[in-house]
């Protein structure tokens, strides 16, 4: 019988199987007018046997985006813009304007002399550098010099702005935010610093230099909020981390070296919605395949090389932005037979773990290794 109607049956045992009858089709319509439902025909569909991401597995390259970007400084300002972003479209989530699963992302461009209003907001972001010079930004007074590949944290409910110094050059970095999940949550407010602009308040970098000190912690310092009180993660420090953890170890067979950004206070993740990690492959390295729940956006930071996700080659060089959608089979591999390559990463992995719905699995079959399309 076709009824036009969804029912989402499946002949297994335990699962929802109920037949349409012209008795059930006139009871779903009085229900229907009462604004409710059967479950057992939706059950199958909201509760799926394993996750259903609607992203698909993106690369967005820079070498095609680099161009548009920088045309978006010849027609809007900051001023109207608020921020003069060219964002990432994932085609499964066009509706919520997310790069995959509930997480955004975005490319920000300001030339020397420019700065973006100061504002805050309920969503979490963060900022990784691509190019150029003379950038910062300001949080809560706090003001940072930002070079390429250092990672900064602007966390919800902090006042932040962004500049580019008179004596720099174009800037060119990518936002990561939470808005689509803090939209989901139905808790996002946004609010416009009163002045426009805040001041700075402390000495510059003076975040890093209190908290970003190996094994060290300040003494008499305490920090009581819930995100990191190390507003910016240098990429020298991050590499030379990595290199030397290198030699220690074999590193993961799916991940190859990864070292994940941390709260120096809690050694938690840098926000509580948002997670970061670089990972090495070392020359010529491949790694096997496995999957996770939570989403996952990576821009290549060094290297050359190419990732497989859910049967899908993706090939990668520097600056280039890939996705990586929950529970989505994925793997590898480093191009070069002399050089190492380093994948930045943020993802949703502090939600998954606080609220028990982190899972992981490897794959068994063909040594690990996918086929491709």
């Amino acid at each position: 019988m076709s009824s036009g109607r969804e029912n989402y049956r499946e002949d297994v045992a335990g699962r929802a199987n109920v037949e349409d009858t012209p008795e059930l089709l006139a009871y779903y319509d009085e229900l229907e007018a009462l604004e409710a439902g059967a479950l057992w025909t939706v059950a199958n569909k909201i509760e799926p046997w394993e996750p259903q991401s609607s992203s698909v597995p993106m690369i967005w390259r820079y070498r095609d985006l680099r161009e548009h970007v920088l045309r978006s400084v010849e027609l809007v300002t900051p001023e109207k813009a608020g921020r003069r972003v060219i964002y990432l479209n994932n085609p499964g989530r066009r509706e919520f304007a997310a790069a995959v699963g509930w997480l955004y992302s975005g490319l920000q461009v300001m030339h020397p002399g420019e700065a973006a209003s100061a504002h805050r907001h309920s969503a979490s972001a963060l900022r990784f550098i691509m190019e150029g010079a003379g950038a910062y930004t300001i949080v809560d007074g706090h003001k940072m010099t930002l070079n390429a590949n250092d990672f900064v944290l602007t966390p919800n409910g902090t006042w932040h702005e962004h500049g580019v110094e008179e004596s720099g050059s174009p800037c060119i970095w990518q936002d990561g935010l939470d808005i689509p999940l803090v939209n989901t949550l139905e808790a996002n407010f946004y609010e416009v610093h009163p002045d426009l602009r805040q001041a700075v308040g402390f000495a510059v970098d003076d975040m890093t230099k209190t908290w970003g000190n190996p094994g060290l912690t300040p003494g008499g310092g305490t920090w009581d909020k819930g995100y990191s009180p190390l507003y910016k993660y240098e990429w020298e420090r991050t590499y030379e981390a990595l290199k030397r953890y290198a030699d220690a170890t074999d590193g993961s067979p799916y991940d190859g070296v990864m070292m994940e950004y941390i709260n120096p206070v809690t050694s938690g993740p840098v926000m509580q919605t948002i997670g970061a990690s670089m990972q090495m492959l070392r020359p010529g390295e491949k790694t096997k395949a496995h999957r996770h729940t939570g989403s996952y956006l990576y821009q290549v930071a060094k290297g050359k090389g190419y990732s497989i996700i859910g049967g899908k080659r993706l090939d990668w060089q520097e600056r280039d932005i890939f996705c990586v959608p929950s529970w989505a089979w994925h793997e590898h591999a480093n191009l070069s037979d002399s050089d190492d390559a380093c994948l930045f990463c943020f993802n949703d992995l502090p939600v998954m773990r606080s609220l028990g719905l982190y899972r992981e699995e490897a794959l068994a079959d063909n040594g690990g290794h996918q086929p491709q399309d």
